[in-house]
């Protein structure tokens, strides 16, 4: 059910996307500024020990605007008690992760765009993310732990893409030109980050290794 709204959710916002960029081009310098911004954020971000789900705010607003049952119902989104419909924990969750994948997109689809704003190429490349993602997820989790260099490389990532997609506007007032960063100059810089960012991990990942 996850993935199936993620699939819904992520072909309205590139087809929306892909349409206002082919009306109005000046979207892509929003999307520029919007991935710097999230570099940033994530490159300075301290992770916080211990999540409380409580604490959520789609959880808060959750209970706040819909009736919830308080006994758990693992397979029932909605049950009826005391002659009452009510909303389940289990709806609840599924409420969160396709919010927190919508939040996802926000990053990931401006990325895209960057390379390609053919709507089809961007919307088949999110489904191949998504079923790859999902199926290996526990392996990344376990990967971003001992890796500490990663985070920080994919944050630096979102900010050259940021500046990719804001070049062509500054560049004519401090070049005098129009710049654009080729394809290949692009995935080399991808490929080169990540594999730094690895390799910078190396002692930590082998410490960890060898404690254990």
């Amino acid at each position: 059910m996850g993935i199936i709204g993620a699939l819904i959710f992520r072909a309205i916002m590139i087809f929306i996307g892909a349409g206002l960029i082919s009306q109005f081009h000046w979207i892509l310098y929003l999307f520029g500024i919007l991935l710097l911004y999230t570099a940033v954020k994530m490159f300075t971000h301290q992770e916080e020990e211990d999540f409380n789900p409580e604490s959520s705010s789609v959880i808060k607003f959750t209970k706040k605007i819909l009736p919830l049952s308080q006994v758990y119902h693992p397979e029932k989104f909605v049950v009826l008690e005391h002659g009452k419909y009510l909303f389940t924990s289990t709806f609840v969750t599924l409420l969160v992760v396709e919010f927190s994948d919508i939040l996802f997109a926000l990053d990931s689809i401006p990325a895209i765009f960057s390379i390609t704003t053919d709507a089809f190429i961007v919307y088949t490349s999110n489904i191949f993310a998504i079923l790859g993602l999902r199926s290996l997820f526990f392996m990344l989790s376990g990967v971003m732990e001992l890796f500490i260099f990663l985070k920080k490389g994919v944050s630096i990532l979102l900010a050259f893409v940021g500046i990719k997609l804001l070049l062509p506007l500054i560049s004519p007032y401090i070049f005098g030109r129009e710049i654009h960063i080729p394809i290949l100059i692009s995935l080399g810089v991808i490929l080169g980050t990540l594999t730094i960012s690895i390799l910078a991990s190396v002692p930590h990942y082998l410490k960890i290794k060898k404690e254990n």
